[in-house]
């Protein structure tokens, strides 16, 4: 099922969504729903991002020195 909604967007932006999509042979509705999708995944917080900020939210500025050592030692072995 889908739904019909009516938007506004820039010209230029509308121009390249319509070069996209004669391009890739695609209905202009198909790449501006693949797009929007794309977009609200990237905006979801994944699993493993939220563990990690509760493991850094609990132990901020409480680093194991062992670690921040070995650290040191691969950063200094890797070319910048």
């Amino acid at each position: 099922m889908s739904m019909k909604v009516a938007i506004s967007i820039p010209d230029p932006l509308a121009k390249a969504v319509d070069a996209l999509a004669r391009h890739r042979r695609l209905p202009r509705s198909r790449v501006i729903a693949v797009a929007i999708a794309d977009y609200l995944a990237r905006q979801a917080p994944s699993k493993v991002t939220e563990r990690l900020d509760a493991v850094y939210a609990l132990e901020r500025g409480h680093v194991d020195p062992a670690l921040v050592a070995a650290q040191r030692v691969l950063l200094e072995r890797v070319e910048w």
